[in-house]
């Protein structure tokens, strides 16, 4: 009686899902079918997706939807490839493109807004791209590409390009709203509207978001706050369209940085490894006098703070006998204010500590600033309180003209690109608890008076005030011809082939500086005191009037061959090699024109082979792509926390594979998406002499923070037919935080589980998302600036965000 229990369940079961699925997709599905998509990045025009010959991975705003990411660099996680660390907060993270190690932000690949860059170099010197890009409601879709023909079509891009499709108005008026608040004390509006002027002629489309919330890891302030708006018009004519647009950013985000941990990677005492943070209320207050006068004021609380103001238009037209002609242009202007707190290497002992600035035995005192009590701390942080300023304006222009003809298109363009970094920098050293409820210390010589010279080694808690000043510009001017050949030998094998020469011109300067100290300013460090008893003004840097002027020339050609055999319509094969290169970034020039380098100012090129094979259909999706790269003249340009950086040289090679895929099963009740990373980058020819004149020999060694397989799957139930509920799984292989790959350096593979549901009522989604679920510790690189890797048993590190969940309501209209 009981199997026959069981067996009236499974067929009842079995006939409900079968009635529910079989008429329609899930409203809530998660994946739109592969086989029809159109892909533009990376091609001459638009392709089907089965007919290109990249390595592509698209998103739909339905699907970006549905995973609602936290982050920009969150939703790039689902791309095979890009191993993406996501521990920085909402901005300011690192990706790394099949292999190529960097010192972070996305310095190899180029990420894009409709097919132009958010800027030009998106690895300037505390300027990654994501500071200057939100995902909202507003963006279509999302196509990132991986190796391929990304040189081709932009610079500095051999990694692959990113790019962020707007949504544009249509015939129908539509638009999207959305509410989400979290356990993390978020608060956030998204719409998006479109719609026609005058029908098919005039269209427009505004979206944007406002949010602010408290952060994951505790800062005591507001970690994020800000919001964006974008919008278009465009005007549609019998040969062509014309289109404007504009984008407003003005967003602050908290930057999290390493944190203390035991040497195994668990919590260390007084610190929550989830949500604990150094960057807190009570420090972020910085007031120092200047040698040549005034203050320098700063706010912790304003974080990365860009303001960015973007302004562009599109142009194409039919000239006839099947040439077109189509223009891209903007102007990007943005002033960034970033404030981070920044470990000057791990927490030391408060007698270590002591004695390093020039205490003897015992005879030091701490205190707390706040209110001047004693207190006898057992480990005290100095921690690096780093500001800089940065004014950056880019225009660019994009004309490109096409010839269709029977078998093909040809397409031949011109691009040009000025743009200009100028930066300040004036960083400090505070002195603190360890906690991530850190507060400033004071600390003294107790065998001296405080009427002595050098009686205390802090001002208000800073150690050392205004070290290093930094005021320097770099402009770039980019002038590229490229050329590109589709061609169809047969209906189903096609050849491409494409050129890039470019003939860009880098130039700048930097300001010289000297030290100074306050000791005859005849301001005093209490109303009483004079700077002389103290030594944290000792080294103060100040701007000389001395200027270092330098200019680099690039001329570099790129190019890729490629053809795609489309065996029916659903199975594709591919084959692709490309060259292309990465010009020397913003630190590397200032590195080398103004101090004295070993061995000549070099660019990056590379070397890429592919094969792929692709099958698409309404139900299952699945690409496989080997690949083979070689790198020559990688540089490391590594800011360390006392401010010098290195500008070491080397060669590497990665043989990888990349898998994704989805699937949908059981007439609908069941769907997954999956993707992973298999790959062996090493490091080759990398040998030669450290700063201290030590010899290293790092050749064969595993590259640096990236690991050798990674993945992710997230499946998904639709219980009914608007009823979803999901789990995502992401893993992250270990890897080696130095080029030296020292077991004192091992940064371990971790796993991290989120999950969710939804449910569909007419036209409002209601949704419920977690992320880090089970509350993982999982490192995503130490500390890069300190070239200790540990101090006793502490270990700096980043971990990924603790667990938090969102919830949102969105109508569609």
């Amino acid at each position: 009686m009981k199997k026959k229990s069981i067996f009236l369940l499974a067929a009842t079961a079995t006939l409900y899902f079968n009635n529910v699925y079989a008429q329609e997709t899930p409203q809530d599905s998660i994946k739109t079918s592969s086989i029809d998509q159109i892909v533009i990045t990376g091609n001459s025009g638009p392709k089907k997706k089965i007919e290109s010959s990249t390595a592509i991975s698209t998103f739909t705003a339905k699907e970006i939807q549905k995973q609602n990411p936290i982050s920009a660099a969150a939703l790039l996680q689902r791309v095979p490839g890009f191993a993406v660390e996501t521990s920085g907060g909402e901005v300011g993270n690192n990706l790394f493109a099949r292999g190529i190690p960097s010192a972070g932000a996305y310095e190899f690949v180029q990420v894009q807004e409709d097919g132009l860059p958010v800027f030009e170099d998106g690895a300037l010197q505390f300027a990654n791209a994501d500071n200057f890009f939100r995902v909202d409601n507003s963006v279509s879709r999302l196509e990132a590409l991986r190796g391929g023909s990304g040189s081709i079509y932009a610079n500095n891009s051999p990694g692959g390009l990113i790019n962020f499709i707007t949504k544009e108005g249509t015939n129908d008026f539509k638009g999207t709203a959305k509410l989400e608040t979290s356990t993390y004390g978020l608060m956030r509006t998204d719409l998006n509207v479109g719609g026609a002027l005058v029908k098919d002629k005039l269209f427009f489309n505004v979206g944007g978001f406002y949010r602010t919330d408290d952060g994951i890891r505790k800062t005591g302030f507001k970690a994020n706050n800000g919001g964006q708006i974008r919008m278009n018009l465009k005007y549609v004519f019998d040969k062509g369209y014309a289109k404007i647009y504009y984008k407003k950013l003005d967003d602050r985000n908290t930057f999290y940085l390493p944190i203390p941990l035991t040497n195994d990677l668990k919590e260390f005492p007084g610190f929550n490894a989830n949500y604990g943070t150094y960057s807190y209320r009570t420090i972020s207050q910085l007031n120092i006098p200047q040698p040549g006068g005034g203050f320098f004021k700063r706010n912790l609380e304003d974080g990365i703070h860009p303001k960015v103001d973007a302004i562009g238009a599109e142009f194409k037209y039919d000239l006839g006998n099947n040439f077109s002609v189509l223009n891209k242009t903007r102007y990007t202007d943005i002033n960034m204010a970033y404030t981070g707190i920044f470990p000057a290497g791990a927490p030391k002992t408060a007698a270590a500590f002591a004695n390093s600035n020039g205490i003897a035995g015992n005879n030091y005192q701490y205190s707390l600033v706040s209110n001047g009590a004693a207190i006898n701390p057992q480990y005290v942080q100095e921690l690096g309180y780093w500001a800089i300023d940065k004014k950056m304006n880019n225009f660019v222009n994009d004309l490109q003209f096409s010839y269709k003809f029977d078998k093909g298109n040809v397409t031949a363009g011109f691009y040009k690109s000025n743009w200009k970094s100028n930066q300040y920098w004036n960083w400090s050293n505070i002195l603190t608890t360890v906690s991530d409820k850190p507060q400033l210390l004071n600390l003294v010589d107790t065998s001296l008076t405080p009427n002595s010279t050098g009686y205390s080694k802090t001002y208000n808690g800073v150690t050392d005030m205004s070290f290093l000043l930094r005021d320097s510009q770099t402009q770039g001017s980019l002038n590229d011809l490229y050329l590109n050949l589709d061609y169809k030998i047969t209906d189903d094998l096609s050849f491409n082939g494409g050129i890039r020469y470019s003939r860009d011109f880098y130039k700048g300067y930097s300001v010289n500086t000297t030290t100074a100290n306050l000791n005859n300013s005849g301001l005093t460090t209490d109303g009483t005191h004079s700077f002389l008893t103290t030594t944290a003004d000792d080294n103060m840097s100040v701007l000389g009037n001395k200027y270092s002027y330098w200019s680099y020339n690039v001329d570099k050609v790129s190019y890729t061959l490629a053809s795609n055999y489309k065996i029916n319509n659903e199975n594709a094969v591919y084959a692709r090699f490309s060259h292309g290169f990465r010009s020397p970034n913003e630190e590397a020039y200032y590195n080398y024109f103004t101090s004295t380098q070993d061995g000549p100012l070099k660019t990056v090129t590379t070397n890429q082979l592919e094969v792929g094979y692709k099958y698409y259909s309404r139900t299952f999706d699945i690409g496989v792509i080997p690949f083979y790269s070689t790198l020559k003249n990688l540089s490391f340009t590594d800011v360390f926390s006392d401010g010098t950086s290195e500008n070491k040289f080397a060669n590497t090679s990665n043989l990888g594979v990349e898998v994704e895929g989805y699937a949908r099963l059981f007439n609908n009740l069941l769907e997954v998406g999956f993707n992973g990373t298999f790959q062996n980058p090493k490091y080759k020819n990398f040998t030669g002499k450290n700063a201290d004149g030590t010899i290293f020999d790092y050749d064969g060694n595993t590259v640096r923070r990236i690991p050798k397989f990674y993945f992710n799957i997230a499946p998904s139930v639709n219980i009914t037919k608007q009823w979803r509920a999901y789990v995502s799984y992401n893993y992250y292989g270990k890897r080696f935080q130095n080029e030296a790959n020292t077991e004192d350096y091992v940064l371990p593979a971790f796993s991290e589980f989120g999950a969710g549901t939804s449910y569909q009522l007419g036209k409002i989604r209601f949704a419920i998302d977690g992320t880090n679920i089970f509350n993982t510790i999982g490192i995503t690189e130490g500390d890069p600036r300190s070239q200790d890797a540990s101090v006793s048993n502490i270990r700096m590190a980043r971990p990924i965000m603790g667990a938090a969940v969102r919830g949102s309501i969105t109508l569609d209209f």
